[in-house]
């Protein structure tokens, strides 16, 4: 049998404001190709399938229609699990359509599916947090935890703790759920788990949204499953194993979505998996449909040169520009004008302030407001910006003349 482990779309996720829906369709479409060209039987979707929990109507229909792609009218198994950026409930509104579709969606721990037979698969048993599925006569045994919050890790468990169980920690909790579904395994089987956590000596990025607080929702890795084949887990954005000693992966997200993510490749494992046996695990790599690059200039020349030679390149861009005085909008005109989407322009001064007596009388708030400004950020602020400031200055004088 055959699997492929992904997670952390973050469909509809932005840059710095700038839309990546473009790029996630392009990922989606070449997705759906690399599962068919390998012959997949089973797709895993280790959460954070969207940015928010709220997402917008077109990153929903991106993920619909690129599931119901996959599963091929219930010919392959796709299963997916919410993470701590998914909304549970909106996740899995879609149920009742997907169940038909062969894909399996589950929105808070402990969740379960139903008993039912596809075209390529079959639901054969199916518990909380617990399924047994028949792939190409192979016996599958899968374990799931989505996202587990500490609330909803709580409401999982409740009926079950005692004063003692509730003095646990996050991460001892976590690891009696899993070995109380590893009852569920059998040797004869191929047995697999999927959930969405921090593991403890996790690499972070600083694009994905912290669900550790200080270290209280760290999984120790003496509880994480011990049984399993292969442990699929998603949240961290670089692909990595978790534990040196057991088959525990992140598969990292598809896109690079910060500066510090454009260091290493985006991919998803491809697993040939048999009962009794050690996992074949083969990295994919994806394409960079726009890569995110950063430029050191000296200068506003070089800086402009840079964005002419890129001009044809269809890049997300950052500029660290060294210069001795404010770079002029002008100037940041005509960056624009070779390189449509630069994020930031960020100017590095090295000239020496002095420091001036200002008499605040003999300026307008505004060149108060636009000097400090310079000052503090290095450029200018945008016109929006200085019209907002201005409007709450106005709104204030107001109030004190009305006091």
């Amino acid at each position: 049998m055959r699997f492929i482990h992904t997670s952390d779309w973050h469909i509809g996720k932005n840059l710095e404001g700038h839309s990546r829906l473009e790029e996630q369709e392009k990922f989606c479409n070449d997705f759906i190709k690399i599962v068919e060209t390998n012959n997949i039987d089973m797709v895993i979707i280790a959460g954070d399938v969207y940015d928010t929990s709220n997402p917008p109507a077109g990153a929903e229909t991106l993920f619909y229609k690129t599931i119901c792609k996959l599963a091929d009218n219930g010919n392959r198994c796709v299963l997916v699990i919410a993470g701590n950026h998914d909304n549970p409930e909106r996740l899995s509104a879609i149920t009742p359509l997907a169940k038909e579709q062969g894909i399996i969606i589950l929105g808070y721990p402990l969740s379960s599916t139903t008993k039912l037979k596809y075209n390529g698969y079959e639901i054969v048993e199916a518990k909380e947090g617990y399924m047994k599925l028949d792939i190409k006569g192979e016996k599958v045994c899968v374990i799931t935890l989505p996202y587990p919050s500490e609330k909803r890790l709580n409401d999982a468990i409740r009926g079950v703790e005692s004063e003692e169980e509730l003095q646990k920690t996050y991460s001892s909790k976590i690891g009696d759920i899993f070995r109380k579904l590893e009852e569920n395994f059998e040797e004869d089987s191929i047995n697999i788990a999927v959930s969405h956590l921090f593991v403890c000596g996790g690499d972070p990025s600083d694009s994905e949204r912290q669900i550790q607080l200080g270290g209280s929702l760290v999984v120790d890795k003496h509880d994480l499953p011990q049984k399993s084949q292969y442990t699929a887990l998603g949240h961290l954005h670089k692909p990595q194993k978790a534990s040196e000693r057991l088959n525990v992966y992140y598969s990292g997200s598809p896109l690079q979505y910060s500066v510090k993510e454009n260091m290493y490749a985006k991919g998803a494992n491809i697993v040939e998996i048999h009962a009794k046996e050690n996992p074949v695990i083969t990295p994919i790599y994806f394409n960079n449909y726009k890569p995110i690059e950063i430029f050191k200039c000296d200068g506003i020349e070089e800086a402009l040169k840079v964005c002419e030679e890129n001009k044809d390149r269809d890049i997300w861009s950052y500029f660290e520009i060294k210069t001795e005085e404010v770079i002029s909008q002008d100037n940041i005109k005509k960056m624009k004008s070779y390189l449509k989407d630069i994020v930031e322009i960020k100017p590095i001064i090295t000239s020496e302030y002095e420091e001036n007596n200002i008499d605040v009388k003999e300026k307008s708030m505004a060149q108060l407001f636009n000097d400090f400004y310079k000052f503090k950020e290095k450029c200018e602020p945008r016109g929006e910006l200085m019209d907002l400031f201005l409007n709450i200055v106005s709104e204030e004088g107001e109030d004190d003349e009305t006091n």
